[in-house]
């Protein structure tokens, strides 16, 4: 609701408040792209606002206030591919991973969102709003089971993923978990299940404001600065490729649609991998 607010905020100050849908053609777009980037916002920003716009457009096409003609989001000649935004993306060492997750100030706040983030590491780097919604229906034979929501809106074809549930898991589960585990209830107590869109998705950014306000506190504490509730999905996947793990299989993990979907999202956390190496050939002491 949030990005929402905030995407209307911004359109508002660039064309006004009386916007048809059809006046929002590519020509429209690239403008609304230039006034952005150049009142300094980033690419991320844009990103996130533009996919605001194409979430009401795609509404308004299936409930044929516009034809398919009309309509501006795509790829290729004629049409609006949102810019993609790269964010800062931080991937953790092993022993900056042990750092946090065996952190402790004495506070159960500290400790019960370090722990919801080592679950999401531990889990195949499961973002914050799917973790929320699984279920102890979800778990199966030793292994949690889920459909990732980005990738089930999208995707014709819904790929399960499933994690092998570890003592450690099993152990944030035990301390912070719903305690009455019947099939239907939520593993964690954030959700009721009872919300309507709006109120989830309000509850799942507040919770992962409150998560990234605690982590930003623990990474001041160990030395790891930018720890936010994604750090937790980027490490997951590079730490399997550094170990050696087959790139299949983190694709598979990860809920991505192919391979090279999977090898972009690596390649993106490599340039500090490299500098690092680097450094070695003249590390002469």
């Amino acid at each position: 609701m949030w990005l929402y607010q905030a995407a209307k905020r911004s359109i508002e100050l660039f064309a006004g408040e009386k916007i048809k849908y059809t006046d929002i053609t590519v020509d429209w777009l690239k403008r609304y792209e230039t006034h952005l980037i150049g009142k300094g916002k980033s690419y991320v920003t844009l990103s996130m606002y533009t996919r605001c716009v194409m979430a009401l457009m795609n509404e308004a096409k299936r409930t044929g206030v516009i034809k398919e003609a009309q309509y501006p989001f795509g790829k290729g000649q004629g049409r609006y591919d949102i810019p993609t935004g790269e964010g800062r993306k931080l991937a953790l060492t092993m022993q900056q991973i042990k750092s946090i997750v065996t952190y402790s100030d004495g506070k159960e706040t500290t400790e019960r969102y370090r722990d919801m983030f080592f679950f999401s590491y531990l889990c195949s780097g499961i973002n914050f709003g799917d973790m929320l919604q699984l279920r102890y229906r979800d778990i199966e034979d030793g292994e949690i089971c889920w459909y990732r929501a980005k990738t089930k809106r999208k995707s014709k074809v819904k790929k399960k993923i499933q994690a092998t549930i570890t003592t450690e898991m099993q152990a944030i589960i035990d301390r912070w978990g719903n305690l009455d585990k019947s099939p239907d209830n939520l593993i964690f107590p954030y959700l009721t299940g009872n919300e309507d869109p709006l109120q989830e998705k309000k509850i799942i950014h507040d919770v992962t404001k409150r998560t990234n306000k605690r982590l930003k506190v623990i990474g001041k504490a160990v030395g790891v600065e930018g720890l936010t509730t994604y750090v937790a999905r980027h490490s997951y996947a590079t730490v399997l490729k550094r170990s050696g793990a087959n790139i299949a299989y983190i694709s598979e993990s990860l809920g991505h649609s192919d391979l090279k979907t999977t090898e972009n999202y690596l390649a993106s956390f490599e340039k500090d991998e490299r500098k690092k190496n680097a450094a070695l050939l003249t590390n002469f002491e």
